[in-house]
């Protein structure tokens, strides 16, 4: 008897239909063809031992499983639920008829009991979208799979309460619920860090608002002790709250990733991640011989913290250029070619010098001019050329850190921002793919970015004094840009300009020859 039993597998951040097709003939033998890896091909003691704990005799047949498409690498555990069902009907243990109705999918322990897997939420929005009745998975992906209404999800413990649901038994489980936009309104805007606890520093507290109001990279250059990493953590608490769409896209990320905490619903704040300075290539961008999300695919639609920039490893940090600029990581390889989204707001921090005390107003710089050029150097002039921002940081002054009254909240700050991205909303929302004042292209900077003549007359001196670069141009009206945006005004002014050079004051040909850039 030839049986049809659906799952999935995913390709980047999206599943695709899987059918595992299981026909019971005369002989002996346990057979999987359709490209699986070694994990599905072990199920097979996985699989037989979880019937025989359920009390299902499986006769001495020849068993033979296909899994379609054939050109699709199949791998991971989470097939063993549905070989273990399509097992079941082929020899006539179960009725098959509902078996078309859902995907299924899950991993087996030798008890029959089921462990949750990854990529459930991409699996549960691709059932929906080809009409599925409903899905079948482990209890503690129920309530991640949920997330996508108009579905019914089905969260088992074991093999035997899969069973019950397509036998349409009395005691079958019943359907998990997630009213998905009312807990996402519900819990949105709530955070652990805010910018009221920050004590001085406005100066870098307005450079980072200007950068979350345009989604700018930015660098911040400080001594240790300065609070670059303190504001850092606080960058996501000023960005827009997520749309319910990218907190979506976000989810599916994670739960292809596996990052999913265990009854994890849908993502309600932009995901910070900051990886240590040890990190490998393929750990950043993603790949490895099963291809996983790499960091700045986990930042998606969120925030990537470098901290101790310098200290990354060179090849590390340019295999980000790509990335930075097309807001996506295209990895191919021998045995595959996978997209990646990677549209994330990169804020980045690092000592000015070995020692750490370059332009410390108080502490005295031991290290030469060369060193500090040296150190700086680590970071290649076209990676430093796709940061739009870069800061000074200097120490908070007594004063400020002994003062009572609180800095401005972060609720306070995120207002200014939302006023600024409805504006560019608006002014973007004919052009796709542009939601930003930090992914215009020339084109567009030329539109809307083009200041008035003594801006760009004074954006010409400041070209031809520091030898700037003509991506470092683009930057500086992008920024300028949404400085305009934040103040109302329509039109790019030379007070607008102005402090967009300035947060330029660390480019190369200005920093490190004994002393700051004033403009």
């Amino acid at each position: 008897m030839l049986v049809k039993v659906f799952g999935a597998a995913v390709q980047g951040i999206d599943a695709i239909p899987v059918t595992i097709e299981a026909r019971a003939d005369a002989g002996i033998g346990f057979t999987v063809v359709g490209l699986p890896d070694a994990s599905v091909k072990e199920s097979q003691e996985r699989v037989l031992s979880s019937l025989r704990q359920h009390g299902y005799d499986v006769p001495r047949r020849k068993i033979v499983i296909n899994m379609a498409p054939a050109d699709v690498r199949k791998e991971g555990a989470a097939y063993d639920l549905p070989l273990a069902l399509a097992i079941l009907a082929a020899t006539e243990r179960i009725q098959s008829g509902c078996l078309g109705e859902y995907v299924v999918m899950g991993e087996l322990s030798l008890d029959g009991s089921l462990c949750p897997v990854k990529g459930i939420l991409p699996m549960a929005v691709m059932a929906r979208s080809m009409g599925y009745k409903g899905m079948i998975v482990p209890e503690a992906n129920a309530t991640e799979a949920a997330v996508v209404n108009r579905l019914n999800v089905y969260g088992v413990r074991n093999l035997a309460e899969a069973v019950a649901i397509l036998t349409e038994s009395a005691d079958a489980v019943a359907p998990t619920v997630v009213d998905t936009r009312a807990e996402f309104e519900a819990s949105n805007g709530v955070f652990e860090y805010d910018f009221a606890d920050v004590k001085g520093q406005e100066n870098v507290k307005r450079a980072i608002e200007v950068a979350c109001a345009g989604g700018h990279n930015i660098l911040m250059i400080g001594p240790p002790g300065s609070g670059k990493s303190m504001m850092a953590k606080r960058v996501p608490t000023i960005l827009p709250p997520f749309t319910l769409g990218e907190a979506l896209e976000t989810t599916k990320i994670h739960s292809v990733a596996g990052k999913l905490r265990r009854g994890s619903r849908l993502m309600t704040e932009r995901p910070f991640r900051s990886p240590h300075h040890t990190i490998s290539p393929v750990a950043l961008v993603g790949g490895g011989s099963n291809p996983m999300p790499g960091e700045i695919s986990l930042a998606h639609n969120g925030v990537l913290f470098l901290d101790e920039f310098p200290e990354f490893n060179r090849t590390v940090l340019e295999v980000m250029r790509q990335p930075l600029e097309d807001r996506h990581i295209s990895i191919s390889r021998a045995r595959y070619s996978i997209d990646y989204p990677a549209s994330f707001m990169l804020v980045a921090s690092m000592n000015p010098c070995p020692c750490g005390y370059y332009n410390h107003p108080t502490r005295a710089c031991t290290c030469d001019a060369g060193a500090v050029k040296k150190y700086l150097g680590r970071i290649s002039g076209p990676l430093l050329d796709r940061i739009d921002i870069q800061v000074e940081i200097q120490p908070v002054e007594f004063d400020d850190m002994a003062a009572e009254r609180p800095g401005e909240s972060s609720s306070s700050i995120r207002g200014r921002v939302m006023a600024a991205r409805l504006v560019q909303t608006r002014r973007f929302e004919a052009h796709a793919n542009v939601h930003c004042n930090a992914q215009m292209g020339t084109k567009l900077i030329n539109e809307y970015a083009r200041p008035n003549k003594a801006g760009f007359e004074l954006l010409r001196n400041a070209m031809m004094k520091f030898d700037m670069s003509a991506r470092a141009y683009d930057r500086i009206l992008r920024v300028a840009r949404t400085i305009a945006d934040l103040d109302g005004a329509a039109t790019v002014g030379a007070e607008h300009v102005s402090e967009a050079i300035g947060y330029r004051n660390l480019d190369r040909s200005s920093w490190g020859g004994g002393g700051r850039t004033v403009f």
